[in-house]
């Protein structure tokens, strides 16, 4: 059966953990490919620094060649909110499905709409992010227990790389070497992008 990792995010910017993650992920748990999959717009969050275009513009940036890693616009090409649970359901019925996800979005993803038909549909992958554990909120852990489903955990160091903490670097005019690639920080630039503090 083919094995698919799904990766969602903002990726507002992608920067160096994503792409760490999608490749350990790939690697680990002998996966076909992963799919990055850059939210259109994201209800649980305040508005993004860059618009879906240029979003994905990075992502190829920073993707390039990979193997095994892919770039899924779907969400991006789905007018409205982004919910995880309507992109599982427009997948091909098939391949074997796991949802990547860091330790920091766990915490909150009882959270998500329709949250247990997404892991009726997925094996939930948790990578450690700094700051938060991965140990599964406790209604998730008794729904996994009582349904017979398992949450991996991909063994991953976490890397102190944020979205937020780049965006903040840029605004002030500090160095994001190493951060990001170089593609995609010369995208910014040219764009113009993230000039003003987040909020």
């Amino acid at each position: 059966m083919t094995r698919i990792g799904l990766f969602g995010g903002s990726f507002d910017p992608v920067h160096s953990a994503h792409l760490a993650l999608a490749r350990t992920a790939l690697s680990s748990l002998k996966l076909h490919q992963v799919q990055l999959i850059p939210a259109g717009q994201p209800w649980q969050r305040a508005p993004l620094g860059a618009s879906p275009g240029q979003r994905l513009d990075m992502l190829k940036l920073a993707v390039g060649n990979t193997p095994g890693l892919v770039i899924n616009p779907i969400e991006i090409e789905r007018n409205g909110p982004t919910y995880t649970i309507e992109t599982l359901e427009a997948l091909t019925v098939g391949p074997e499905y796991f949802w990547l996800l860091g330790s920091d979005q766990l915490v909150n993803f009882c959270t998500w709409n329709r949250w247990q038909e997404i892991v009726q549909r997925v094996t939930l992958v948790v990578a450690q992010r700094p700051g938060t554990d991965t140990r599964p909120p406790d209604e998730l852990a008794q729904w996994l227990a009582l349904n017979d489903k398992e949450l991996l955990e991909l063994t991953f160091d976490p890397m102190d790389i944020s979205a937020n903490g780049i965006r903040q670097r840029i605004a002030r005019g500090q160095s994001i070497s190493g951060l990001i690639t170089a593609p995609v920080a010369n995208y910014i630039t040219v764009h113009g992008l993230y000039k003003q503090l987040p909020t």
